[in-house]
């Protein structure tokens, strides 16, 4: 992706609304996972400590092999830690959440089913009531302008409005978190620029707290509230970057030099961290 913008402990304050500032939603402390492999335990995570505000925009970025795919599942419930926390307004996640969403990598759909079906999935599973669930699943469609396309099937939309059609999925039983794997990653650039701006005014309209993981550092700084870097594995936070610029982004923001200079900093500290 190619955007970027502007953050760095209030050295750059411009006139932007300040990101959420709330008890926080999501709580990691001292986070710790450790994996079980043949030759012997493999720490992916270690001492890694973050909170996620309500209606916040978190990015999180880090060298491949970081743990940032341990971390969201560790959110989602699907891992449980080997120390420390993680708290979902105040309760510990010791498993799925109802009141979580998760947006992959790949927009996983299935084929058989049209755009419409697909997105009802989530809404059937958690046997929510079918006529409300077809109801917001119409009203996401038009969110991310896929209403024309609710009755055909995944092989006849393009790699960006499969994405878009996860991302309404993971809306759908209308979720306080949105986590986000990666899911432009397969994208081509053009696309993906495209996407991020998609994004964007998607979670203007819902405000829903995200949890975003990119490896993509203009595209995480131009999507989030705070960019967070994690360490080369063990990964732990080593740097948070609050980003400053007001919303909406728009294609001006990459020339902006602020952005530029964002970009440039977290590209040098990547630098150092691929040279430890």
């Amino acid at each position: 992706m190619a955007i970027a913008l502007q953050a760095r402990d209030n050295e750059h304050a411009t006139d932007a609304s300040p990101a959420p500032v709330s008890t926080p939603m999501v709580e990691a402390r001292d986070l710790g996972v450790t994996y079980r492999a043949s030759r012997g335990p493999v720490a992916a995570i270690e001492r890694l400590s973050m909170t996620l505000g309500q209606g916040e925009f978190v990015s999180v970025v880090g060298p491949s092999g970081c743990g940032k795919s341990t971390l969201i599942k560790v959110f989602s419930g699907l891992l449980a830690p080997s120390c420390g926390s993680v708290t979902f307004r105040g309760s510990a996640i010791d498993g799925p959440r109802p009141d979580v969403g998760m947006v992959f990598q790949q927009a996983t759909l299935l084929p058989w089913k049209t755009v419409l079906a697909n997105v009802l999935v989530p809404a059937r599973a958690l046997k929510l009531d079918r006529r409300k669930a077809e109801h917001d699943a119409e009203e996401l469609l038009r969110l991310v302008g896929l209403s024309n396309f609710a009755k055909h099937y995944p092989s006849e939309l393009s790699g960006g409005m499969q994405q878009r059609v996860g991302i309404a999925r993971g809306l759908i039983h209308d979720p306080a978190l949105l986590l986000m794997d990666e899911p432009f990653s397969a994208l081509d650039t053009m696309t993906r620029d495209h996407m991020s701006l998609e994004l964007q005014r998607i979670w203007m309209a819902k405000r829903k707290s995200a949890l975003f993981i990119t490896h993509s550092i203009p595209e995480a700084v131009f999507l989030s509230d705070r960019v967070l870097v994690m360490s080369a594995r063990p990964g732990r936070i080593i740097r948070e970057l609050r980003i400053e610029l007001p919303r909406p982004r728009d294609l001006s923001t990459l020339v902006d030099p602020r952005f530029t200079a964002i970009c440039s900093e977290l590209r040098q500290l990547f630098e150092q961290l691929v040279h430890v």
